[in-house]
């Protein structure tokens, strides 16, 4: 019996993508806390060193449908091991870069590499998982993702004080070798569609106009939102999304088949999955500036508080998966995005004298929230295409879970940001005390605006119940 025919062998499948796809999400986070370290060692100002992050965010934004989509013509192996390929590379020039330059580019090429994974590592495990057993597995991807995003900061921390800055880049090589090797003897070779053209156009709109729509979002508090560059900036992602979706309706072969999104399971799905990550993210960005600035806490204390997130959510995760496979999908994605509704208001109530037990209780609420909704809502999704449309639609799925990441940390920190200016203005030399209370204003109401997030998904969420069964009815 080939390995193939064996009854584990999804799971296989399984593992390997989980790989690329932990590797990836832990990058988009885990820089963030050596970013001080970086701006010293390369003597840098921190707005510049910023675009370490931002480079790698937008090249995955901008890329996710077009990689997506190439694994539907060419081959979601070939593009996925491709990507492994160009992401470990990438870790390698980061490393040994020794300038905030040459740094960039090597993350842009992560970025690549990164977008190649994530848009094709979902397609590969739906369709090894064509039976009732995807709800679990995509489920258990849902996780992944999550937990990628959230243990960045801490493993980041630990590898930035023993080992330098340069290491949590060397730490991507063994991991992306092995992954490598892995995914190319076990994935299965899949057949290229013939006949199909690429569009080039169309990926250059999309491209352009994503690139201009988050450059808005995540400076236009810093450049100022009624300048020039911003403005500018607008109206280039408002034109080029609009040729975009015209020219997508008149194409043969279409980088994003519109079509998907007349499915209403696929639409409302990816909605309230962009609703969930900015709900999330209000806090995500936030949070540590609370824990250190307010309650004067440790950076291994703050990575201690957010821990419960990522372990109620390995613990609810795999359990909601399964669920899913046997009850109405929209009905644990309604009750986990209430959760996450319900985890914001408790965190926003928090306060200069709050108890460790009260954050440590949120994250958790959180991370319950998360692992309930994220499972299901995934099943629903790709769970609603052809399996010919697989990879693009993993690719679109990554992209809104990467702009609501964005757009939740830009929203939040515009709120925090203006609120704080407006309640110390005129004021020469603020106390302590009147910085302490303009944060905390400033915070629970992004939180406020977090949860707000939250509770239009689960609304939204719980009017699909009737358009979308379990897997087991399907």
């Amino acid at each position: 019996m080939t390995l193939q025919k064996k009854s584990f062998y999804p799971w296989l499948i399984f593992s390997v993508t989980s790989v690329g796809t932990f590797m990836a999400t832990l990058d988009s986070s885990i820089v963030n806390v050596a970013l001080p370290k970086i701006a010293g060692n390369l003597n840098v100002s921190l707005s510049l060193v910023q675009w370490v992050v931002s480079a790698y965010l937008l090249s995955i934004c901008c890329l996710l449908p077009l990689f997506g989509r190439l694994g539907d013509m060419l081959s979601r192996r070939l593009v996925y091991n491709t990507g492994l390929l160009a992401f470990t590379l990438g870790s390698i020039f980061c490393g040994v870069s020794g300038h905030i330059g040459l740094l960039i580019i090597a993350r842009i090429a992560q970025g690549v590499g990164a977008a190649m994974i994530m848009a094709n590592a979902p397609a590969i495990i739906s369709a090894a998982f064509p039976g009732p057993e995807r709800g679990r597995a995509l489920g258990l991807v849902g996780m992944i993702v999550a937990l990628g995003s959230m243990t960045g900061p801490s493993i980041g921390g630990f590898l930035v004080d023993t080992f330098g800055w340069e290491s949590i880049f060397f730490v991507n090589i063994p991991i992306g070798i092995v992954g490598f090797l892995a995914s190319y003897f076990i994935l299965v070779k899949d057949e290229r569609r013939q006949g199909e053209k690429f569009d080039y156009l169309g990926a250059i709109l999309f491209t352009l106009g994503m690139t201009s729509f988050l450059l808005v979002v995540s400076h236009g508090e810093e450049w100022g939102w009624f300048t020039i560059t911003v403005i500018t900036l607008a109206i280039v992602s408002l034109l080029s999304f609009s040729v975009f979706i015209y020219h997508e309706k008149h194409e043969p072969f279409p980088m994003i088949d519109l079509g998907l999104f007349n499915n209403w399971a696929f639409l409302s799905g990816n909605i309230t999955g962009l609703l969930s990550y900015m709900a999330v993210f209000s806090n995500t960005m936030l949070l540590p500036f609370y824990l250190s600035s307010i309650l004067n806490l440790s950076p291994s204390q703050i990575g201690l508080l957010i821990t419960p997130f990522p372990i109620v959510l390995i613990i609810v995760a795999p359990i909601s998966g399964y669920l899913s496979e046997r009850v109405n999908p929209a009905l644990l994605s309604t009750i986990g995005l209430t959760a996450i509704m319900l985890g914001l208001i408790w965190i926003a109530m928090l306060h200069t004298a709050s108890a460790l037990w009260e954050v440590a209780a949120g994250q958790a609420i959180l991370g319950l929230g998360n692992g309930l909704f994220q499972s299901p809502n995934n099943n629903s999704v790709m769970s609603s295409v052809p399996p010919v449309k697989l990879g693009t639609a993993g690719g679109i799925n990554s992209l809104v879970r990467s702009v609501g990441q964005v757009c939740g940390v830009a929203i939040s920190v515009s709120i925090l940001q203006w609120k704080q200016a407006g309640l110390l203005a005129g004021i020469y030399s603020p106390t302590l005390e009147q910085k302490a209370n303009a944060f905390l204003t400033g915070y629970h109401t992004a939180l406020g605006i977090g949860a707000s997030f939250a509770a239009i998904g689960a609304l939204l969420s719980f009017s699909r119940r009737v358009h979308i069964k379990s897997a087991k009815n399907k």
